[in-house]
């Protein structure tokens, strides 16, 4: 059964949109491409940004936080991803790998949250506040990675009472496995719909 998204209550929320995970020279998209290319990834984010634009929903933009000198350092205790982006310098502020992919960058109008320092876009950033001020009481939630920032943030966004979309072919992971824990095992715990980017367009255009 379709989902029905009320106007004017409903955001998209994109994660993570940065060159180092969507770009063929990104430190991080040699890792997710096989299941990249398998969903269509690019595309069905493509298709999602023309279509909710389409039809009146604000776009969020929901950034991990940019690397920069000085991160992490003195932490007494940084997760396994954290110490990642620490030794790798994932997303650098100021960088290449840093900067919005080229197909995904803010219009006028669109809403750039705070970076999150974790995997939740709502721990410790403005995300909450702001959907509240527009009104938004359904989201829609596709970027990278599915099984880290992608689920952590709409588990988040479950909690706080949020009607959570999940778009199956508008994430990606490392592992098929992943993939299938995300959406098949997990997802189905705390997302009100988890849809694929054709599916979502239809109930958009309901």
């Amino acid at each position: 059964m379709s989902t029905t998204y009320p106007e004017s209550r409903t955001a998209y929320l994109l994660v993570d949109p940065y060159n180092d995970f969507l770009s063929d020279d990104g430190k991080v998209y040699p890792l997710i491409k096989p299941v990249a290319d398998e969903v269509g990834l690019l595309d069905n984010l493509r298709t999602l940004d023309r279509e909710v634009r389409a039809h009146g929903v604000p776009v969020f933009f929901v950034p991990h936080r940019r690397w920069e000198p000085g991160d992490y350092e003195g932490w007494d205790h940084p997760n396994p991803n954290q110490m990642k982006v620490f030794q790798r310098h994932h997303f650098a502020r100021g960088e290449w790998g840093g900067e919005w992919h080229p197909d995904f960058t803010p219009k006028t109008g669109d809403t750039i949250v705070q970076e999150h320092w974790g995997s939740s876009g709502f721990a410790n950033t403005d995300l909450d506040f702001r959907l509240k001020q527009r009104g938004i009481t359904h989201v829609i939630i596709a970027g990278l990675l599915a099984n880290t920032c992608i689920e952590c943030t709409a588990r988040y966004a479950s909690e706080m009472g949020y009607h959570v979309t999940l778009v199956r072919d508008a994430t990606a992971a490392f592992r098929p496995e992943m993939m299938h824990a995300a959406h098949e095992l997990n997802g189905p715990t705390f997302a009100h719909a988890i849809v694929t980017t054709d599916e979502l367009v239809a109930s958009l255009a309901q």
